[in-house]
């Protein structure tokens, strides 16, 4: 039998100290590396909007590439969006319905469920969505391209890379994300909607009265708001990890998780500022 090596106790101190070294290394690194990771998104995003702007204006905006992208980014995430808006929907119905019950005030359930669908969950079950089908996607693609120097060579034949990838990808998931959005909230309210009636024993007529006398143009103009924010931050930190991977397929998988992270925190960060500052500055409109 081969006998088992023997672990001493200056290995051990040796481990446990390298892996505090490594520990320290990476809280000193950390920190510098995600905010130059955030300045690079937030000047690519500028440089983007700018150049959509100013390509629409001039007529150099790639359309056939739009298009392109707008019918993959649908195809990738209108089913997944659909199936995730209808349960979430009839969860909240089934929730504000129990709630409303218990104080006595089972009329108001329409209203309460159909701006919770409206204002909360068809923005943000789209843009979770989108970050994970469409921002993975996106990712993957650039990636792949970068690792296999195709943007390199981009640059070298003097085609901008920001111009002819970013502006398109960003323009597709600004309309995606509004139309997915718009999509949501209605199959939210009819799900939401057939709970409540078939399901709660809810009347139609309360429902349909109650949710019109509380929701407001400025909730649907707000999900809309909310969405184009949304697909501009899905769009811009999926591109730009996208074009900065590095170290072949490992690096490309790396960026793609990074991706779908970085995107998620930012979206639940953002639609909280959104939800306070709606709240603050309507705070009639709020039910």
């Amino acid at each position: 039998m081969t006998p088992e090596p023997v672990v001493t106790g200056r290995e051990e101190v040796s481990a446990v100290t390298e892996v505090v070294d490594r520990g320290r290394e990476y809280v000193r690194r950390h920190p510098r590396a995600a905010l130059e990771t955030v300045g690079r998104q937030v000047i690519m995003g500028g440089q983007a909007i700018r150049h959509l702007i100013a390509d629409i204006v001039s007529g150099r905006f790639p359309f056939g590439e739009f298009v392109h992208q707008a019918a993959f980014m649908v195809k990738t995430s209108y089913v997944p969006t659909v199936a995730v808006a209808l349960p979430v929907s009839a969860t909240l119905s089934i929730q504000f319905g129990l709630l409303a019950g218990q104080v006595g005030a089972t009329s108001l359930a329409g209203a309460a469920s159909g701006l919770a669908v409206i204002r909360q969950s068809a923005p943000l079950v789209t843009a979770l969505l989108l970050a994970a089908a469409v921002g993975s996607a996106i990712c993957a693609d650039l990636g792949s391209r970068a690792i296999r120097e195709e943007i390199d060579a981009l640059e070298v034949m003097g085609v901008s890379a920001l111009r002819r990838l970013v502006v398109p990808r960003l323009a597709a998931g600004i309309l995606v994300a509004m139309a997915l959005t718009g999509f949501s909230c209605f199959i939210g309210f009819l799900a939401g909607y057939l709970f409540n009636v078939y399901v709660q024993d809810g009347t139609p007529g309360s429902f349909m009265a109650t949710f019109s006398s509380f929701a407001t143009e400025g909730d649907l103009y707000l999900a809309m708001v909310k969405a184009a924010v949304f697909g501009t931050i899905v769009t811009v930190v999926a591109c730009e990890k996208g074009l900065n991977a590095k170290g072949g397929p490992a690096g490309v998988a790396n960026a793609v998780n990074a991706t779908v992270v970085a995107s998620i925190i930012l979206l639940m960060v953002v639609n909280v500022g959104f939800t306070e500052m709606y709240t603050i500055l309507f705070p009639r409109t709020t039910l």
